[in-house]
This record gives C-alpha cells, structure tokens and sequence, in this order.
C-alpha cells in the first residue's frame, strides 16, 4: 500500500531526501508519491516533521 501526503505538508522536502526510490517530488503547494513507485517502506512517513505522511 502506497503512501500519501495530505495537506499538513509544509514543502520541508524532507521526505524526498529519503524516499529510497525517489517516489517523492514537489508539487502544486506540496509534496506527492507516485503510487507506482512507492515501496511502502514508511521512510518518509518517519521522517515527516508535521506528520503528514500516511498509508493509503
């Protein structure tokens, strides 16, 4: 199950610097992951300073 990131987003791009696979890019006034990229793996969810990083 991929992650996703909700509008407790910040644009830190602290989770892009982590994300193994580089699932993780800037968007439109947040950060997003690509689903097809993602391995679930939570490294970015644990890193999220505002937690909003979550499972699908």
């Amino acid at each position: 199950m991929a992650y996703v990131i909700n509008d407790g987003c910040v644009s830190c791009g602290t989770c892009e610097a982590e994300c193994p696979v580089g699932a993780i890019s800037a968007g439109d006034g947040k950060y997003e992951i690509d689903a097809d990229t993602c391995l679930s793996c939570g490294a970015c969810a644990g890193v999220c300073p505002t937690g909003a990083i979550e499972a699908e």
